[in-house]
């Protein structure tokens, strides 16, 4: 087993353009756990450059660290899609502008006033009290594996519905309806064309809806049932918010970890020195997940559109401009993460942007963090043999349009 990429799928374009054509953005990558090899032109000219998206725009795209650090705390860079100069990297998004998006879509002081309602469900003290139900959600999927035996799909089998239990019950979702929103999740993120990402919003605004209608007069104990109590029936939120937060907070709460998760496996698979590394001191579990989250970048775009001009790394942004940060270029900053494409527990990689940076953050990294840490740490304690059941190059992951993981990982032990 070696570290050579999987070479079933072509990047686009694979040439790099000269210097008076920008690179296009996103690109499809080559190997699952590395940039697309058509973004080298973004990693020779750090740290802000230009690329053209899909509908031809071209906007500023953000390649270093420290300039993405800066730009992300900016508040003259707007996170609202509404605005009607938003950058969109597919049309699927963009037919999706005139939906608002809770916070990630809006700027302060709304932002902030969401943040502020959730920030206690995702404190590190109430992720470590979750532990030992992540630990208890693990271990029953893993014994589940191991009583049907060899092979495995770990996507569907494990991945998925570690991080899916986990924040129904932090929300108080039934997960019985987990078929449901996993579905209508895949259609937002990946779904054919703008109708259909329409169509699977309205399915959850419909569901949440009903849920919460329920929940005013038969409350839980879930994060969503206080919402309800303490913040929509003393006129503080609306339901159409609450609608939106649930919904941000459901989707993203299960789609990023799970595909951390899966694609977090075939890496550790395709690199054995450093997964014989984890078995001998399971204790580099923590610094494993850090190092993963800055490797594989799986959220490489983030979007935002300049409200006044802006200064910087010797160009001047305008007002109206739009921004991509190309996350997966940005955590393999050389300046920054000596030999960026060598996977190293033992690098202080915890400043990375897989999180993003500034006051849109990931609200729930704390949890992603345990939630890794527990069942990649499990998975490899419970199946010392686990090695792929497919040849790498034909195992299917993710188009470059949406978050990057695994579509299937077969594996056998």
């Amino acid at each position: 087993m070696t570290d050579a990429p999987p070479t079933h799928r072509p990047a686009t374009p694979t040439a790099p353009p000269s210097p008076a054509e920008p690179v296009a953005f996103p690109q499809h990558r080559t190997c699952p756990y590395h940039p697309p090899a058509g973004y080298r032109p973004l990693r020779e000219d750090r740290p802000l450059s230009r690329v053209s998206l899909f509908d031809g725009r071209t906007v500023w795209v953000v390649t270093g660290h420290g300039t993405a650090r800066d730009l992300l705390t900016d508040p003259r860079l707007s996170s609202d899609r509404t605005r009607p100069a938003f950058p969109a990297t597919t049309a699927r998004l963009a037919g999706s502008f005139d939906r608002r998006v809770a916070l990630l879509g809006v700027d302060d002081p709304e932002h902030h006033a969401q943040r502020r309602m959730l920030v206690p469900s995702f404190t590190l003290r109430r992720t470590a009290a979750l532990r030992p139900r992540i630990q208890e959600t693990v271990d029953r999927l893993l014994d589940r594996m191991d009583r049907q035996g060899p092979p495995a799909e770990l996507v569907n089998d494990f991945a998925l519905p570690v991080p899916s239990t986990v924040i129904c019950a932090l929300l108080g979702v039934p997960y019985a309806d987990h078929d449901f929103f996993e579905a209508q999740s895949r259609r937002l993120l990946r779904g054919p064309d703008g109708a259909d990402v329409d169509d699977a919003r309205s399915q959850l605004d419909d569901y949440f809806g009903t849920l919460i209608d329920r929940k005013r007069s038969d409350p839980g104990d879930g994060l969503l049932d206080e919402l309800v109590q303490d913040r929509m029936l003393t006129g503080e939120v609306d339901r159409q918010e609450l609608i939106r937060l649930a919904t941000i907070l459901l989707v993203a709460g299960h789609e990023t970890t799970a595909n951390m998760i899966s694609l977090g496996t075939f890496t550790l698979l395709r690199h054995p020195r450093q997964l014989d590394e984890l078995r001998a001191d399971p204790g580099l579990m923590p610094f494993a997940v850090e190092e993963l989250l800055r490797f594989l970048s799986i959220a490489d775009g983030l979007l935002r559109v300049a409200t006044e001009d802006i200064e910087t790394a010797g160009r001047t942004i305008r007002a109206g401009d739009g921004v991509v940060f190309a996350t997966s270029v940005v955590n393999r900053d050389a300046r920054t993460f000596p030999d960026p494409d060598a996977l190293d527990w033992h690098r202080p990689a915890r400043h990375h942007v897989a999180f993003g940076f500034g006051i849109h953050q990931c609200l729930g990294q704390n949890l992603a963090r345990a939630e890794m840490e527990i069942a990649l740490l499990s998975l490899f304690e419970r199946f010392p043999g686990l090695r792929l059941a497919a040849p790498a190059d034909a195992v299917p992951f993710k188009p470059g349009d949406t978050i990057q993981g695994m579509l299937e990982l077969p594996v056998t032990w």
